[in-house]
């Protein structure tokens, strides 16, 4: 008999599933309402995980419509701007990023102009192992997640060494992360309107926006970005996902009757490269390719890795070590903490340079889980189901206290809570 939800276990789950449902509009799912009105790539990935254990068929509906939004490039953008929301609502919106000036953009549908970690072959794929009754929806949407992962694969690869490049913090994810304060130096950008107004650091906000900006005006083009565009790093997180889902890729396209060879072969490459360029010998770390050098800072992406299946046993020891220890878990109540609580760079309340978040919880979890770390595995489950009970399904949390930050009924908080208690019915 596997365990099932009881007691408050129960209650968490219905207050999950009511999160999700109030997010709904019909189309998709918010990240939170109000303060993010549209449809976020990998927050929808994340979405779409828990409605697979909510709701299958609104979970395909989720991903179906992001790839509305997908350029003829294969680039599926990290915003996909809800037509009937104000474009006041959020900064920079629409008419910042101006896609529908750009020929290989979506016609009717304004998006924007960058990438986020693509978790959605994976989502894809457990949606269908979960149900079993998806096969014509992955036949669907598999050209498209094989035109998304092609088109890292061809113009986001800038170093050539199998990689993808981040062009801008906000492709990570962990948009004010301390990996990113070294690259950012590089960028000497004129005041913006964003200065100041949602961002406690004015200079790092008018980065974000130069950075931005310069992209649009160059057209978004790869040899912009692979021979003039300041900000280039390869990060351990988003190649990391990369790897998961190329390997999730040649599952689907198995299903949907297609080669799953060259998904293989890129797997192999990804999983090479970043141990060649990521690994320091104690964590990953990300690498700075205009310098060529890693970057110091220690974060909860060096982590992410052990999502690789073939990640080497003595590096999956030194990263459980690190992980434990009183850098990170160890030195925590509500682990883990999104940067080393040793740096002098750590902040508790400063998004992702220290609170703990639910997906990055989840991403390291289910790493966990690929090695056969059960004890590790079961502290993530254990501890992100006591921050939600303690403070609802907030966007981040105090590592400390568990004191929830930021938005309220954050979607993704909600969806992989219903994902971890659904993978405790399953054992």
């Amino acid at each position: 008999m596997g365990l099932r939800l009881m007691g408050d276990e129960t209650a968490v789950w219905e207050a999950a599933a009511r999160v999700l449902d109030a997010n709904w509009t019909g189309t998709a799912t918010v990240p939170a309402p109000g303060l993010y009105p549209h449809q976020w790539s990998w927050d929808s990935a994340f979405v779409s995980l828990g409605l697979a254990r909510h709701r299958p068929e609104r979970a395909c509906i989720e991903l179906l419509s992001l790839f509305r939004g997908q350029w003829a490039t294969g680039l599926v953008p990290h915003i996909v701007f809800s037509s009937g929301v104000s474009g006041n609502a959020f900064f920079p919106g629409p008419e910042f990023w101006r896609s529908g000036a750009q020929p290989d953009a979506p016609r009717g549908v304004e998006t924007s102009g960058l990438a986020q970690p693509p978790l959605q072959a994976l989502a894809a794929l457990r949606l269908a192992q979960g149900t079993g009754e998806h096969r014509a929806f992955l036949t669907r949407l598999y050209p498209r997640l094989a035109a998304q992962h092609a088109y890292l694969e061809r113009e986001r690869d800038v170093a050539g060494f199998g990689l993808v490049s981040l062009c801008h913090p906000w492709e990570s994810g962990l948009e004010n992360s301390p990996a990113w304060d070294r690259p950012l130096q590089a960028v000497d950008p004129p005041r913006s309107p964003f200065s100041g107004t949602q961002s406690p650091d004015g200079a790092v906000a008018d980065r974000h926006v130069s950075l931005v900006r310069s992209m649009r005006d160059a057209g978004y083009r790869a040899e912009y970005l692979r021979d003039d565009h300041p900000f280039v790093v390869e990060d351990p997180l988003f190649n990391a996902v990369l790897l998961a889902s190329t390997h999730a890729l040649a599952e689907v396209a198995e299903l949907a009757g297609a080669d799953p060879g060259p998904h293989r072969e890129a797997a192999q490459r990804i999983h090479g490269a970043m141990l060649d360029r990521l690994w320091d010998g104690g964590c990953f770390r990300a690498r700075d390719v205009r310098t060529d050098e890693l970057i110091p800072a220690a974060t909860v992406a060096g982590f992410v890795p052990l999502l690789d299946p073939e990640l080497p046993a003595a590096i999956v020891r030194s990263l459980a070590e690190l992980l434990l220890s009183a850098r990170f878990a160890g030195a925590t109540g509500y682990p883990v903490p999104t940067c080393d609580v040793q740096s002098a760079v750590f902040d508790r309340g400063a998004y992702w340079r220290g609170p703990t978040w639910v997906n990055t919880n989840w991403l390291v979890w289910l790493g966990a889980l690929t090695h056969h770390l059960d004890a590790v595995a079961d502290l993530l489950l254990g501890s992100t189901l006591r921050l939600v009970r303690q403070s609802g399904f907030r966007e981040c949390f105090d590592p400390f206290d568990g004191t929830g930050c930021g938005s309220h009924d954050f979607s993704w908080s909600a969806a992989l809570v219903l994902d971890l208690l659904g993978s405790r019915r399953c054992r």
